[in-house]
């Protein structure tokens, strides 16, 4: 091993070697370590805290380090009285307490070896920018105060540029709240804004960590049907009129699963059904820099319309960075902003400063630009492979391709059954996303989503299709 070698790298041949020693026994002295596998002081101090963090090393300050005792196992503890307190007690209108994150969790699981994710929606690593974030990073963490509280609403520059960046929304920093990423923005929109037990309007389909949020604070995510051009406005009118409702979450551009983004019409439409209603539009704006080189430039989001307050915006970063960047914004007009920050300080207090720090060190460098243009031809070339080895695999399936996002949303023939198509995709190595979690009621029809966002380029993006194929009905 080099002075070159990644502490990751060292503490695999660390464990392997320490496993060899005995619960309690010492292991050997840090400079014996350096010299033996030839890295720096530096490399091993982070390979060991790697291993302390695993509890397979321990370490006594003046004694050494040392092989970690075998925890100590004492009889078996009987935890099933926690079933009757997790339900028990009052309900509020009914309102079932468990959490159901099962149609959720499955786009965050990664893929088993050897098998192509067609699933999940973060990038794959080449189409991140690993290299100028850590780079944006270690800038970041040497600013004066990036290790201290922040203000509690954001850092003034970060939410300044957050303002420039919802575009023709004219709105400046005061107006935005730095969030935790897209998922904790919307849970703050929704326990700002919707009581517990109170119905809340839903694309049908939509995402489902939108629906697991809604369950989970109780409330009843109603279904209001989409279709190519975006939310159904006379339905959503019915829809308000039926349930009273003050609250709608929409995602006008590249909506997941379908990809359709809300036409002009349709747009006025849904801002005029909620004023009518005296309902807000949670407007989740995650893809905005997910369009593909060949996409009209995008429409605006909704809130540059919105002359009443109506739209709480959601904008986000990790999709088109980094799982890890999970930094994004709400912005609002009026008394609003002021309950929705009071429910993210109760919440979480405040999104780290260092990371805040790091977000205006990355977008305020050229590299920011670079890795937009990067990421719109990667997502380009990943969808024409899909699009072709559908189109020549699978002539009988009714996939719908959009110049934005990272998913295809396919429609199955009717009769299929969806969950066992992807449980035999799966077995063939390929993983992909059942239509069923995606509605908040009864589906149409069959579906799957294919997302590509996560191979490794065109070519793997093509294998997973037709391993796909293979298997479809």
């Amino acid at each position: 091993m080099n002075n070159g070698s990644s502490g990751r790298d060292l503490a695999d041949d660390l464990r392997r070697e320490f496993e060899r020693y005995a619960p309690g026994e010492r292991l050997p002295a840090s400079r014996a370590l350096v010299e033996r596998h030839g890295v720096g002081p530096g490399t091993l101090s982070r390979a060991m805290a790697r291993l302390v963090a695993e509890g397979l090393v321990v370490t006594r300050p003046g004694a050494g380090s040392y092989r970690a005792g075998e925890p100590a196992r004492g009889p078996a503890r009987d935890t099933s009285w926690q079933e009757v307190a997790l339900d028990a007690g009052p309900e509020a209108g009914g309102i079932a307490r468990g959490v159901d994150d099962s149609g959720f969790i499955a786009t965050l699981a990664p893929a088993p070896a050897g098998v192509v994710s067609l699933h999940g929606g973060y990038p794959h690593a080449s189409l991140r920018p690993d290299r100028e974030l850590a780079a944006a990073a270690g800038r970041a963490a040497r600013r004066p105060g990036a290790w201290g509280s922040p203000p509690l609403e954001g850092v003034a520059e970060l939410r300044d540029w957050f303002a420039r960046e919802i575009d023709g929304a004219s709105l400046d920093g005061s107006q935005v709240l730095v969030a935790a990423g897209g998922q904790s923005a919307l849970a703050t929109a929704l326990r700002a804004l919707a009581p517990p037990g109170s119905p809340v309007l839903v694309e049908s389909p939509t995402y489902p960590g939108l629906l697991a949020i809604a369950r989970a604070l109780g409330m009843r995510p109603v279904p209001v049907p989409v279709d190519g051009d975006g939310l159904r406005v006379e339905l959503l009118v019915e829809a308000f009129a039926a349930t009273r409702a003050r609250v709608l979450v929409c995602q006008p551009l590249f909506h997941n699963p379908t990809g359709a983004v809300l036409s002009g019409e349709r747009r006025a439409g849904v801002l005029r059904a909620a004023r009518e209603a005296g309902a807000f539009v949670v407007e989740d704006d995650y893809a905005r820099r997910l369009s593909h080189t060949d996409a009209p430039p995008p429409p605006p989001p909704l809130i540059a319309d919105d002359r009443h307050g109506t739209v709480v915006h959601v904008h986000s970063l990790t999709k088109a960075a980094s799982p890890g960047l999970r930094v994004g914004a709400l912005a609002a007009r009026g008394p609003v902003l002021r309950r929705l920050r009071a429910v993210q300080v109760v919440d979480s207090l405040f999104v780290p400063g260092v990371l805040q720090e790091t977000v205006l060190e990355l977008v305020g460098s050229p590299a920011w630009g670079r890795h937009l243009r990067a990421l719109a031809e990667g997502l380009t070339r990943r969808r024409t492979a899909v699009a072709a080895a559908l189109l020549e695999r699978a002539p009988l399936v009714e996939p719908v391709f959009r110049p934005g996002g990272y998913q295809v949303w396919v429609r199955l023939r009717d009769g299929t059954d969806e969950d066992a198509v992807a449980g035999a995709a799966l077995r063939a190595g390929v993983k992909v996303a059942a239509g069923r979690p995606f509605f908040p009621g009864e589906p149409p029809a069959p579906y799957l989503r294919l997302a590509y966002a996560n191979t490794s380029g065109p070519r793997e993006a093509a294998e997973g299709v037709a391993r796909l194929a293979g298997v479809l009905p």
